[in-house]
């Protein structure tokens, strides 16, 4: 993994041909990035990421996955975050991060489905605030707030068939990870009728753990089997590790495991160390180690 970034400037990672890691601090933020193509293809990945500061106590995230299924699904998610960072980037100082947020949302669906050819992608973002987080979502890439311990605190429901019966309590997750319409989504861009979820602010501890990840992830590793590998330790060792076991499921298929290939993004987030107040020469001492 090379170095940390200290991001200032928007960051837009997309059609990756590679698996790809990026370390990066925004804001109040540290984040893993991170990128890789389906072991079956031979063609870039089809998921697109977004990280926009936006002050110095804000952030956008964001990860639009192309439907494989449709033509141009790879072009919907880059249209996605490049209308993301472009409402962004138009923001005058009056004007409402929310609003601003389902305005991309509008202008990203009307681009594709100008397209003309049916293309779609979901689109998942986070809106980070003064040590607190608002998700919006459309589609099945979703989102897991997890603390310390493993309780996770909050969690988006996937636009889909499965992701409906699961929370419903009609189907167990094993059940829906081999159900043979999992690929199916409800609500995604490119459609007329699309529908932007919102959730409401929720308070970010210092110890949490954000991870918001394409269908790639959730459809590869049971929700406790993600909790336990990002509840605690150094991010980056946590991100490695997820990484890893992934494509370890990707390729080899075991009764009773989840195995789908695809294509893979996810971000894992946590609020930055607090910077130690000086006191004296043992503290200055300590100035400017990584403890991340």
């Amino acid at each position: 993994m090379k170095k940390r970034i200290e991001l200032d400037q928007p960051l837009l990672i997309e059609q990756q041909n590679e698996e790809r890691f990026f370390h990066i601090t925004a804001n109040s933020l540290e984040v893993i990035a991170y990128s890789a193509v389906s072991p079956e293809k031979e063609t870039p990945n089809e998921d697109c990421l977004a990280i926009i500061p936006l002050d110095g106590r804000e952030c956008i995230l964001a990860i639009a996955d192309g439907a494989g299924g449709t033509r141009q699904g790879g072009d919907a998610s880059r249209l996605a975050v490049a209308a993301l960072e472009q409402v962004l980037r138009e923001k005058s100082p009056e004007q409402d991060v929310r609003a601003c947020v389902l305005n991309a949302y509008e202008l990203a669906n009307t681009r594709i489905m100008e397209l003309g050819v049916g293309a779609s992608t979901t689109l998942t973002v986070i809106e980070y605030a003064d040590g607190r987080i608002r998700p919006y979502h459309a589609g099945d890439t979703m989102i897991m707030h997890v603390g310390l311990r493993g309780r996770i605190k909050y969690q988006t429901v996937p636009h889909s068939p499965t992701g409906y019966a699961v929370e419903a309590g009609l189907l167990e997750e094993d059940a829906a990870l081999h159900h043979e319409d999992r690929h199916l989504v409800t609500n995604i861009l490119g459609h007329e009728d699309l529908r932007v979820e919102i959730g409401s602010f929720v308070d970010m501890a210092r110890h949490d753990t954000i991870v918001i990840g394409s269908d790639g992830l959730y459809d590869n590793l049971y929700k406790e089997e993600i909790i336990e590998r990002i509840r605690k330790g150094p991010l980056n060792r946590a991100a490695r590790r997820l990484a890893a076991d992934v494509r370890e499921r990707m390729l080899t298929e075991r009764r009773r495991q989840p195995s789908k290939a695809d294509d893979l993004s996810f971000m894992l987030i946590r609020r930055k160390p607090a910077t130690p107040q000086r006191r004296g020469a043992k503290a200055q001492s300590t100035q400017g180690k990584d403890h991340g």
